[in-house]
């Protein structure tokens, strides 16, 4: 009668020591469970998440031989979001030199060393376009390019003066500091032109008159030189008869 006492006590015990330990071991794969799937809506202890929240994007990230998978607010370099019916995704970009893409094959971002051309990422910009930080531009931007110079002397038809009106123009070129850190097409020089008023007299011009001679004082003049001239011709004449 003891002995099947001591028996029954010894089973009774021995059941109550493994719902124990099968409690702390099922609240033990709990917490690794709950601390491995956060912001998870269904979750696997073996694969991470499988489905994630309305907003998020589930990433699979290789390890070993299975995928391991977290939900995330955006996508980690070298992806892009796609949203889906029943889950959004984080796809990888095609291209390696990608660092962000808009969708496979649209980079919006390239890897340090590489220029941005037309969702491309390229080591040199194709030709005809501008390098410029991280991008290759079909158009020269004008913080390239230097300060204006002076504005040119008013001429026209090679004239500097005897016109009313001339013109003048002015250019700015590529800074010597972007000249000397790329290695890309330098930008073209841009020019203005802008209309200027000339002097219409040159100051060593005589004018004419508008007989074509050398004007009425020194006609006049001219003449009384030759009247005197004549003058005294006669009286010496006249001397030598006498």
């Amino acid at each position: 009668m003891h002995l099947r006492l001591f028996a029954f006590g010894m089973t009774l015990l021995c059941e109550v020591i493994r719902m124990g330990s099968g409690v702390t071991q099922k609240r033990s794969a709990h917490r690794e469970t709950s601390e491995d799937c956060q912001s998870c809506l269904e979750c696997s202890r073996d694969n991470g998440c499988v489905r994630c929240p309305e907003r998020l994007f589930l990433f699979l990230q290789r390890k070993g031989m299975s995928h391991h998978g977290t939900c995330l607010h955006s996508c980690p370099t070298g992806h892009f979001g796609q949203r889906g019916r029943d889950v959004n995704r984080c796809m990888k970009c095609r291209s390696l030199d990608c660092e962000l893409c808009f969708s496979r094959d649209f980079c919006t971002k390239c890897k340090p060393g590489f220029k941005l051309h037309k969702g491309k990422c390229l080591i040199h910009c194709p030709e005809g376009t501008f390098a410029h930080q991280t991008d290759c531009l079909e158009v020269c931007p004008l913080l390239l390019l230097g300060e204006w110079s002076e504005w040119s002397v008013c001429v026209r038809d090679g004239a500097t003066c005897g016109f009313r009106w001339g013109k003048q123009t002015r250019v700015r070129e590529s800074s010597q500091s972007w000249k000397a850190t790329e290695k890309a097409p330098v930008c073209p020089p841009q020019s203005e032109t802008q209309r200027c008023r000339m002097k219409k007299k040159c100051p060593t011009e005589r004018r004419p008159n508008k007989k074509g001679g050398l004007g009425r004082k020194r006609e006049r003049k001219r003449l009384r030189l030759l009247a005197s001239l004549s003058a005294n011709a006669t009286t010496d004449s006249i001397s030598g008869g006498a």
